[in-house]
């Protein structure tokens, strides 16, 4: 079969003959092929539109892939909570955000600071995504000020869902050395609902500073999450309030990371 028709019935054994509660929705009319749908999911940055919430139906599509996503021995290591109550919204507002030195430092050395820098990089983001005093080549990324976000408000503010994936730090995939399959599998349920949202045509962005430890621990006595549980990632979900704007994403040639029969280190590396 061709993209298109894998695509549409991938989407559509995602309809739910026995949920009541899936009813709603009806695939749609014209989905994208599944290279299509990996080619055009991105981050969204820019707010969502609060009055406009994600359906129910479409909810249960995003959760029903996750569930079909493969993991380590199917050990199913993850729990998904869905916040769209506005309350409780309001609540994960105001926690304070912030973010560490660290990304800063490490995410600083990584980007590019022309567009032709990054074309011939193939990696990486171009410093003008990011606050002034990353803007520099050769300067210092205001730490001060950059740490300083302030609290969630405004994100939260104009985000009707938000998806949160914990995971029991008791279990591991066994014999996995620092259960590096179950972080790919957590990374396999994280695709499966993007690619799912993609097609729905529902933004998302993944929300790092839900897993920094100070915001994390508040969001365990917000929400309730037992203490063996930690945050693997969380996501928002919406509709963009205005027009995105839109940036150079770069991919490296398949032949800079492809190697056969034998690893040969190339130029760059």
């Amino acid at each position: 079969r061709s993209g298109q028709d894998l695509c549409a019935v991938w989407m559509a054994n995602l309809s739910p003959k026995e949920s009541p509660a899936m009813t709603e929705w009806v695939p749609t009319e014209n989905p994208p092929t599944l290279s299509a749908a990996i080619r055009s999911r991105h981050s969204e940055r820019v707010p969502f539109d609060p009055q406009r919430p994600v359906v129910e139906a479409h909810i249960q599509a995003i959760l029903g892939a996750a569930r079909w996503a493969p993991t380590a021995h199917n050990m199913q290591n993850f729990e998904i909570i869905v916040v769209d109550d506005p309350s409780v919204l309001a609540a994960l507002g105001r926690v304070h955000g912030g973010t560490s030195e660290e990304f800063i430092r490490e995410n600083y050395a990584q980007l590019s600071f022309s567009e032709e820098e990054l074309i011939r990089k193939g990696t990486g983001l171009l410093a003008t995504m990011f606050p002034p005093s990353w803007q520099e080549p050769n300067g210092t990324p205001d730490v001060v000020t950059d740490i300083a976000h302030g609290f969630l408000d405004a994100t939260m503010r104009s985000c009707p869902t938000v998806m949160i994936v914990v995971f029991d730090t008791r279990k591991r995939a066994p014999a996995s050395k620092g259960d590096l399959l179950g972080v790919m599998s957590l990374g396999c349920v994280m695709q499966n609902m993007w690619l799912t949202a993609t097609a729905l045509g529902i933004s998302m962005q993944i929300m790092s500073v839900f897993s920094a430890e100070h915001v994390e621990e508040e969001l365990h006595k917000i929400l309730s999450i037992p203490s063996s549980m930690s945050i693997a990632f969380a996501c928002r979900l919406g509709y963009p309030l205005e027009e995105p704007g839109r940036y150079l994403r770069v991919r490296r040639e398949i032949q800079r990371y492809t190697h056969r029969n034998a690893y040969v280190p190339n130029d760059e590396q």
